[in-house]
């Protein structure tokens, strides 16, 4: 089982999609990217998710580009709302999906605003990733 989960920066959203849909099984092949790619992952980012346990400081905030080549079983888009268009995958794909979420980094007030619009949006990925995996995957692998 081969997984691209798309953005547009691949620093927020996808990198936490990713490390959900990775924690659920280790032996699917989950992959993000972004069609503008920051090179780096947002730091709030980082923290929300090592506050759940998943570790995802290692991971790179890669371009669309390096995948276009390959065969996914899914790719899966995580953009937001009508302010945002979502990034366009022409590569091989067997299941196309989209699952927007609100960009927390979009997110403007307090620490403690921002801070928790990160949580808000972490725990929403979470609970529709865990429903896809369980929909989609679970009885695949």
């Amino acid at each position: 089982m081969k997984i691209l989960i798309l953005c547009t920066g691949n620093s927020c959203r996808s990198q936490m999609a990713h490390g959900f849909l990775q924690s659920f099984n280790p032996s699917i092949r989950v992959y993000s990217a972004g069609t503008e790619a920051t090179g780096k992952l947002n730091e709030r980012t980082v923290a929300v998710m090592a506050a759940v346990g998943i570790d995802i400081s290692h991971h790179t905030s890669d371009s669309v580009e390096k995948y276009l080549h390959h065969e996914w079983d899914y790719v899966i888009t995580v953009c937001g709302g009508a302010n945002e268009a979502c990034p366009v995958f022409s590569g091989k794909v067997k299941h196309r999906l989209h699952i927007g979420f609100d960009d927390p980094s979009d997110a403007k007030g307090t620490e403690e605003f921002i801070r928790n619009e990160f949580i808000r949006v972490r725990d929403e990925i979470k609970r529709e990733f865990a429903s896809f995996y369980s929909k989609h995957i679970q009885q695949n692998v």
